[in-house]
């Protein structure tokens, strides 16, 4: 009964907010509410006679956990995308990404032919402190075998975190000696900057992840440890961020305007407006500054990127943001599950709100992306229509658009001409990430890779690209490979008109005769190699690019299995297109 009672509670709780609300209101919220009264009170009884005749006559005894997790789920989907439902059991993996930490030995990881390679050594974590190093292999937690079939990342989560002050020991593979290591759980930092470097002796370069609880501390660090090199522009990159919390969205912001600058508002039908404006704690109000978005980066990063581009700030670079521009506001439960509740719409200081429709339904909402690829938007600036009713101005009467997530001020395509049919066949069977791994582990401590200096300046000497190619070569892929589907189109096509023209068809006993007068057909041959021969054209310099795109993957993960993250993004930011654009766009 205590099940049935939570659920009943959740569902009064959130049967008294409105269901797919699209519309902007202005109006007073007291006689909406009670409007609203009487048809909370009648779906109330409802479920809680349903619920009594569930408990009272059902043929079996019913599951009510999981009815009520069940029914939650379903009511807040009908409400919107974002307002969601979270088990007791989930709640702390939830939270530990936006909270900034959470508890255990302090590593990244990955799982390399069935066994745990340590991919980064999280700075200030126990894991340091004990000395465990990037490359180590994890072949026994706490005396039992770590390897093998079974190992997957639940595997790993389950048994190196724990809680703080318990031990675990770890025997690590490292040069092909086995090194054990006692280590004490500990509360270990989520890093959301994932890299800062100078690009060059003026301009600086951020990437953000997530605007978690820690975000404005790393940024404030970023950015002056970048004034100190001399600092006078910023690349601030939010592809991929898919946001975090409101008030460190606004504290970034605030970093880079003057004092007295609206940087965002939140309304909503039980929310009076609330305004959030700058103060003088910018830590980077004059330089100039690029924001990097894609469809990808969310909320939070919308508040951000939107704030920057209405007051003129900094030019936006990238491709249209997701558009999520919803608050939600967590309520815990009785039991220790959360709900959260959607409860405002938030506003650009131009008045935008940068919310895409949801109004057919959340699976359409979130294939969203899919569509936009289809209509070729990711590729074709021109193909984004948003009508004059979403048109909002900035500071100096520039026009932007609200109603489906930030637009760029300058487009970047999304490339997909580096993407040969060899590379796509190398990562589908997971070589490049294979080979990185062990070519960083068969030179680890190397005195020419002693550091990242030292890579980049030895590293053309080691002849990777063809110890690569070898190396691809004995897996059975090879870069001259006979891809037939265009092929088989055209050789379809010449069917169709063969069986059209019975004057100049084949005519034939069996199959087996019917194919070989076939390939005897020089004008149908030399008409498919006229085809090769088109294709070619236009695959080299495809070939051509994703060559040279793979030179710099197999660069970075090198390096980045060798040094950590950051050092992947100082090696591929020669091949990031809209960092490109962005260095453009500063060095007008």
């Amino acid at each position: 009964m205590k099940k049935i009672t939570l659920l009943l509670v959740a569902i009064a709780m959130v049967a008294a907010q409105p269901a797919m609300a699209q519309k902007k209101s202005r109006k007073s919220k007291q006689p909406e509410a009670v409007a609203n009264a009487s048809d909370t009170n009648r779906a109330w009884r409802n479920l809680n006679e349903t619920f009594g005749l569930i408990n009272r006559f059902y043929v079996e005894n019913p599951n009510f956990g999981k009815l009520s997790e069940t029914g939650i789920h379903a009511m807040l989907r009908e409400l919107d995308p974002h307002s969601i439902f979270i088990p007791e059991r989930d709640v702390e993996k939830a939270n530990e990404s936006l909270n900034g930490n959470f508890e255990g030995v302090g590593i990244s990881f990955q799982i390399v032919k069935d066994t745990i390679q340590v991919a980064d050594v999280i700075v200030g974590g126990p894991s340091e402190k004990v000395g465990l190093m990037i490359g180590d292999k994890i072949v026994r937690i706490d005396g039992n075998p770590a390897v093998g079939d079974s190992v997957n990342n639940s595997f790993v989560t389950k048994h190196l975190r724990g809680k703080k002050g318990t031990t675990v020991v770890l025997d690590v593979l490292r040069a092909n000696q086995v090194i054990s290591f006692s280590i004490v759980r500990d509360k270990v930092p989520i890093y959301s900057v994932d890299s800062h470097f100078m690009i060059d002796s003026t301009t600086g370069y951020i990437r953000l992840t997530r605007f978690a609880r820690t975000s404005a501390s790393e940024m404030y660090q970023a950015i002056n440890d970048l004034n100190k090199q001399g600092m006078k522009k910023l690349v601030f990159d939010l592809r991929g961020n898919g946001g975090g919390f409101l008030d460190i969205a606004f504290n970034i912001a605030d970093m880079f305007l003057p004092a007295g600058k609206l940087i965002v508002y939140q309304e909503g039908r039980m929310q009076p407006r609330q305004n959030f404006m700058s103060t003088r704690r910018g830590a980077f109000q004059q330089g100039e500054l690029v924001v990097l978005i894609d469809e990808s980066s969310a909320s939070a990063s919308e508040i951000v990127s939107g704030c920057l581009q209405d007051w003129d700030r900094a030019t936006i670079v990238g491709r249209r943001s997701f558009g999520k521009g919803l608050v939600q506001r967590m309520y815990p439960l009785s039991d220790g599950s959360q709900v959260r509740l959607t409860t405002a719409r938030y506003y650009t200081p131009s008045g935008r709100c940068i919310q895409k429709p949801y109004d057919k339904g959340v699976d359409v909402y979130f294939h969203d992306l899919e569509r936009r690829y289809n209509n070729g938007e990711m590729v074709h600036p021109d193909s984004v229509r948003m009508p004059d009713s979403l048109k909002f101005q900035t500071a100096s009467g520039r026009t932007v658009y609200g109603g489906g997530g930030i637009t760029p001020d300058v487009f970047v395509p999304l490339d997909t001409t580096r993407l040969s049919d060899y590379y796509l066949n190398l990562r589908s069977k997971g070589l490049i990430n294979d080979f990185c791994n062990d070519f960083a582990n068969q030179h680890r401590g190397q005195e020419n890779l002693a550091d990242f200096n030292s890579f980049m300046a030895h590293y053309d000497e080691m002849k990777v690209d063809d110890l690569f190619a070898a190396y691809a070569e004995s897996k059975n892929v090879s870069k001259v490979e006979v891809k037939g589907e265009w092929v088989a189109a055209w050789v379809a096509d010449q069917f169709k008109k063969q069986l059209k023209d019975s004057t100049n068809a084949i005519h034939a006993e069996d199959y087996a005769s019917y194919v070989a007068q076939w390939q005897q057909d020089k004008e149908f041959m030399e008409s498919i190699a006229e085809k090769a021969r088109k294709e070619d054209k236009r695959r080299l310099e495809i070939n051509r690019r994703s060559e040279e795109y793979l030179h710099y993957m197999l660069k970075s993960l090198i390096a980045k299995n060798l040094y950590g993250i950051e050092y992947y993004y100082k090696v591929m930011k020669d091949q990031d297109e809209g960092l490109k654009a962005s260095l453009k766009v500063l060095n007008h």
